[in-house]
């Protein structure tokens, strides 16, 4: 689940991305991050925190009126994509990645 806040007087969104258990792959989730060009694709900066419900959590803030890449990385060796995308679009391995829109504000 993808929720964008903008936040007018500092021209910025808070974008929370959510990765519910009933979304998630059949085996075990121990971990996950958020992997994308916001932060050069870095497999370990933007750990997502694990909720009692099974689900994983993390909150960025990202510029109005830009596209941004992601996809989750999940156990650390598992690539997996958020189903509530804005888009998607064939990235440079050769698999789908998971587009965010964020109009200007």
């Amino acid at each position: 689940m993808l929720k964008k806040h903008f936040i007018k007087s500092r021209n910025i969104y808070k974008v929370t991305f959510r990765l519910a258990k009933h979304e998630q792959p059949e085996y075990n989730v121990s971990s996950a991050n958020l992997v994308g060009d916001f932060n050069d694709w870095s497999l370990a900066d933007t750990p997502m925190l694990p909720l009692k419900n099974g689900d994983f959590k993390v909150t960025v803030e990202l510029e109005p009126g830009t596209k941004y890449e992601f996809r989750y990385l999940l156990n650390d060796e598992k690539w997996y994509n958020e189903w509530e995308a804005d888009e998607y679009i064939l990235g440079d391995f050769g698999k789908d990645n998971c587009v965010i829109e964020l109009p200007e504000g």
